[in-house]
């Protein structure tokens, strides 16, 4: 079972998610991480020096090869985890992930607001431990 870990490029609970769920035998793609926390604001400043509106630097090759890159491992994988707090991205791979039929789990992170939209996830977690279980049990 291939899980892809949605989250945050400034989440840094991310990698540590990762490497607990490959510690438990999963395989684990999370590797949109490795660009690091700064890459959307200096993909933002590179466009933005070059004159380009927010609509037309999503369709220059740097985000285009982003997105195509992200996609295809969203398009592998069984399931999708999203580790809370995560932003506008996370939330939209999160939704294309349940509207392909696949399940995808949110691992929560004390919020401060709740939101009951997150019922369209097929399990809330609120640990790694509980995570595992779900996991587990979807197997």
């Amino acid at each position: 079972m291939t899980i892809y870990l949605i989250g945050s490029l400034r989440n840094p609970v991310v990698p540590k998610v990762g490497n607990i769920l490959r510690a438990e035998g999963f395989e684990v793609f999370d590797d949109w991480y490795a660009v690091g926390p700064e890459a959307d604001d200096k993909w933002r400043e590179y466009e933005q020096a070059r004159g380009r509106t927010y609509p037309e630097a999503l369709q220059g090759h740097a985000a285009r090869n982003t997105f195509t890159f992200d996609k295809r491992h969203l398009d592998q994988a069984d399931i999708a985890v999203l580790v809370a707090p995560a932003g506008k991205s996370g939330h939209m791979e999160l939704g294309y992930v349940l509207g392909t039929g696949r399940p995808g789990y949110i691992l929560l992170d004390d919020p401060e607001r709740w939101d009951v939209m997150y019922q369209f996830a097929t399990g809330i977690a609120v640990s790694t431990d509980h995570l595992l279980q779900l996991l587990k049990s979807h197997d």
